[in-house]
């Protein structure tokens, strides 16, 4: 709570001419789940495997080019579910040339929306400890109550928050953090 002019005011914010405003009321982060390799969308065990032959050859690096471009429908799940990119033809050429695997991680995050009026949207920051610093992760203000982190590495330990964006672009506080233990590859 505020004080403002003697009186106490919930949720509520002085702008630098002593003006009053209601505050945005941050969003609840409420969960992270993190996935390792593909088996939580249905790909084979190997996600580079694009073609599902059993193995990972310049078919699939072929595959996922045409994937990146839009030639092709986007069916990998290597940086995260429906993401095809430069990323995810370098991940299927490393493994090609390895002749090995390559895994996938992300980290699942959903929310429960704010009560604020004229929500525009949320952003997600992640930070490798607790205390911060957090940096954005998305560009764009995110119109869901959800997200998934592809920038993550395996063996890692990220920690998330959410905030709620209004329409005039005032943002939030940052929610009550969720954590993300991310497996070793």
């Amino acid at each position: 709570m505020k004080c403002f002019s003697g009186r106490v005011m919930k949720n509520a914010l002085a702008d630098a001419h002593g003006r009053v405003r209601k505050a945005v009321v941050p969003a609840l982060l409420s969960a992270a789940f993190v996935y390792s390799g593909s088996s939580a969308f249905g790909q084979s065990s190997n996600p580079c495997d694009l073609n599902g032959d059993g193995t990972v050859n310049s078919s699939d690096v072929k595959l996922a080019a045409n994937m990146a471009v839009g030639l092709a429908p986007c069916t990998a799940n290597i940086a995260g579910p429906g993401i095809c990119s430069a990323v995810t033809v370098q991940r299927v050429a490393n493994a090609s040339a390895a002749g090995g695997t390559c895994l996938a991680h992300w980290v699942s995050l959903t929310w429960v929306a704010s009560v604020s009026p004229n929500v525009a949207g949320y952003n997600v920051y992640r930070s490798a400890t607790a205390a911060g610093p957090f940096s954005k992760v998305n560009f764009v203000l995110i119109p869901s109550v959800s997200y998934i982190d592809t920038a993550v590495r395996g063996g890692q330990t990220f920690y998330y928050a959410a905030t709620a964006v209004d329409s005039s672009g005032r943002e939030s506080a940052f929610s009550v953090q969720a954590i993300g233990m991310v497996p070793a590859p």
